[in-house]
């Protein structure tokens, strides 16, 4: 099993192990009840990735989350530029 990044929901930026053919995918919380996440593939060029989204989610959002987190680490890192 391979591990991938979650986006959204309570499992947030975690790295958790799912079995390769795994479309969609139940997980339990302690306060919603079931959490499902759907499996992505983010690709620029030949280079992809895939990730896991929060059903709440559009793929527009996982993109604007994307590109928040890296102006954010830009921003924060010694020398870093504003946008």
């Amino acid at each position: 099993m391979e591990s991938y990044l979650f986006i959204g929901g309570s499992r947030d930026c975690l790295y958790i192990p799912v079995a390769s053919d795994v479309g969609v995918l139940q997980l339990w919380t302690d306060i919603a009840g079931i959490e499902n996440y759907i499996r992505e593939t983010l690709s620029v060029g030949d280079v992809s990735i895939t990730v896991y989204r929060h059903e709440s989610l559009t793929p527009q959002h996982v993109l604007d989350l994307f590109v928040s987190h890296y102006k954010s680490c830009a921003v924060n890192r010694p020398g870093g530029r504003h946008y």
